[in-house]
């Protein structure tokens, strides 16, 4: 039914952009979740652990990978999970269900948390410039909270 597989590092799942007909359940070990993998400003997103799932996107919408999957440690072995065994997969592991939801609650509230924040800190910033009012320590260190997620992202990488 699922079928699972294991995985030496640095092999790449999926690239950003490829089809996604089929989602993955981490059982043990790590994934690297990036942007612009392999380009001189790639980002990680994420580091995902056992238990979680990802590629789901793509499975349940048909559009193209949004990001690029990275094997992070040595043996990680995922379980495979295709349209065809999608159902049977949640009905065996119900559980996992649960998980699945809970993983993409938690990516959409962070996501949007720091879009939010974004968009508020550059407005106040551009509306500070336009009226010629120096910016306060608080916008000041918005910004630099902003640009060090930012570095930290690609150290990461």
């Amino acid at each position: 039914m699922v079928e699972e597989k294991t995985y030496q590092k640095n092999t790449v799942v999926f690239s950003q952009g490829d089809a996604g007909d089929c989602m993955y359940c981490i059982e043990c070990g790590k994934i690297g979740i990036y942007d612009r993998y392999g380009q001189p400003d790639e980002v990680k997103i994420a580091e995902l652990e056992a238990g979680a799932i990802f590629g789901e996107m793509s499975l349940l919408d048909n559009a193209p990978r949004s990001a690029t999957a990275v094997v992070s440690e040595d043996g990680t072995v995922l379980s495979e999970i295709s349209e065809e065994t999608f159902e049977k997969f949640f009905e065996i592991s119900p559980d996992r269900l649960l998980v699945l939801s809970e993983q993409m609650s938690h990516r959409l509230r962070d996501t949007t948390r720091r879009y939010v924040e974004a968009c508020k800190t550059v407005n106040e910033s551009l509306n500070a410039e336009k009226n010629g009012i120096k910016k306060s320590e608080g916008l000041l260190a918005r910004i630099k909270q902003l640009c060090e997620e930012y570095v930290r992202s690609l150290r990461s990488a």
